[in-house]
């Protein structure tokens, strides 16, 4: 669909610069954000690994091998999970039929994921202002307003976390949010049909489905727009009946209860009470787009990325305050609308001088930004050719274990492993004996758990640790002590000992 200016507001609709100063700056700033996605074009070729790419391989890789029952990802249970998601199972399809491996086919959906993030991007931007330079900037500011601390987490759209997560369905979800918010917003303003509202309801819950915390962000963000927009009483009931559309869609899925897991606690809170540290260090400069944001607040009582920051600051305060720490994952419903309002200020804040100066302080931010981010470029350069203070801040990825691969273990094989091997290993076909992630679906958890520690335990005797493999089928075994059952087969990186279970 074409953008033009007559989807967007009267107030919100800002004349194309003409002055030659105006249009350098516009130049620059398109060139800019050109360049970055050139280096997370380069990142996809080198697909850094770290954090969960190995869970997202292991669910490819079990859908390729049983589109219709692939059990669990991680371990040799038949249980669902929520990683199969409409977009895994594709890639699953792509897998099969097309035979390439996981990493081929993770590389594809990271460049279909990029692509469809920006076109995101553009589009919505392009309902708030008609400046042709607003959805260059608006994407800077996503990737660098951030924070003199450096932050990576799903869902998260800083340059680094981008670049390590860029394969995940996370990013996918954040794309089509974008554009669904986007879409969303020219149907509240104008008649939509009940075909749109139906469309729009499919694809709220495609992005749950995909990405759930994406889509806690996208159901904030749409509440907000639907708001702001002040649509007619037919244009919201057509709108509402989406909202049964998506429910259906989330109740048919036949991969697993989306519902269960509003059941969910545990493990996942744990995890995530880190989100909750240093929010100054890691999101200090965003304190910039909350000043815009109170000048579009005074403008306009209902502005969507008002209404959208207030919406995602109460939820992820609601969460601190009851323990219920998983719902700082909605964190990204407070920054970005920030972040988008620090963009569209430097382009709509009254006379040229204002703009000027409030481009030019955010300037400094995002070049601040791109600072605490620029270890980066070591996913695309030599850590070796980097400049010292980049090298400095430059985090290497994971190793892998595809040379385990290589010592004989196979699709299928049970590997006894500690925690972090275990959020590797599956990748490439084989199962570990306790998960390496939090695992909601899976009843024995704590209990795959509680063996693994134990046979790994100094105070484990040779016959437990024995029954502890028969119980679970082990026939590989990744670090740990020698024994007589065991056969030593291949010493990885660091000096981890690959051994094979003798029968």
């Amino acid at each position: 669909m074409q953008t033009t200016t007559s989807d967007i507001e009267p107030e919100q609709r800002t004349a194309v610069p003409r002055h030659p100063v105006a249009r350098a700056g516009r130049a620059a700033v398109q060139g800019a954000a050109a360049l970055v996605l050139v280096l997370l074009l380069l990142v996809v070729v080198r697909l850094p690994w770290a954090g969960d790419l190995g869970m997202h391989a292991a669910t490819v890789e079990r859908l390729r091998h049983g589109l219709l029952h692939p059990g669990n990802p991680l371990v040799d249970a038949d249980t669902p999970s929520p990683y199969y998601s409409p977009w895994t199972l594709l890639l699953g399809i792509v897998a099969k039929l097309t035979g390439l491996s996981v990493f081929v086919v993770l590389r594809l959906a990271a460049l279909a994921g990029l692509a469809l993030l920006v076109t995101g991007v553009h589009r919505y931007v392009r309902t708030l202002t008609a400046h042709r330079a607003a959805p260059a900037l608006a994407l800077l500011s996503l990737l660098f307003l951030w924070g003199p601390a450096l932050f990576a987490w799903s869902g998260f759209l800083g340059l680094n976390s981008l670049a390590l997560t860029v394969s995940y369905p996370s990013v996918l979800a954040l794309g089509l949010t974008f554009h669904f918010w986007a879409w969303l917003t020219r149907a509240a303003r104008g008649p939509a049909g009940w075909g749109a509202g139906a469309a729009l309801g499919a694809l709220w819950a495609v992005i749950l489905l995909c990405h759930q915390f994406t889509g806690v962000v996208a159901t904030l963000g749409a509440l907000a727009m639907v708001a702001g927009a002040r649509p007619a009483r037919a244009t919201l009931l057509r709108l509402g009946t989406g909202l049964l559309a998506g429910l259906l869609v989330l109740w048919l899925w036949p991969y697993y209860d989306f519902f269960a897991l509003f059941f969910a606690g545990g493990d996942l809170e744990a995890v995530h009470r880190s989100l909750y540290r240093d929010l100054a260090g890691r999101f200090g400069y965003v304190l910039l787009g909350v000043v815009a944001l109170g000048f579009r607040l005074r403008r306009d009582r209902r502005d969507p990325l008002a209404l959208f920051f207030l919406l995602g600051v109460l939820m992820v305060a609601a969460g601190g305050l009851t323990g219920h720490y998983s719902w700082g994952r909605a964190l990204p419903a407070a920054l970005i609308p920030a972040q988008l309002a620090a963009a569209l200020q430097a382009v709509s804040a009254g006379r040229w001088a204002v703009r000027r100066g409030w481009a030019c302080v955010l300037l400094v931010a995002l070049a601040a930004g791109a600072w605490t981010q620029a270890g980066t470029l070591g996913y695309v350069v030599r850590e070796d050719a980097l400049p010292g203070a980049v090298a400095a801040k430059y985090r290497q990825p994971w190793a892998g274990y595809q040379w385990t691969v290589r010592a004989g273990v196979r699709y299928g094989d049970v590997v006894m492993a500690r925690r972090f091997p275990a959020r590797q290993i599956p990748a490439y076909g084989p199962y570990t004996v306790a998960p390496g992630y939090p695992d909601v679906f899976l009843p024995d958890a704590a209990r795959r758990e509680a063996a693994v520690k134990r046979y790994f335990s100094a105070a484990a005797g040779p016959e437990e640790r024995r029954e502890i493999l028969r119980e679970y089928g082990v026939r590989w075994v990744v670090g740990g002590a020698p024994a007589p059952w065991l056969h030593k087969t291949a010493v990885g990186p660091r000096g981890q000992v690959l051994y094979r279970v003798v029968p």
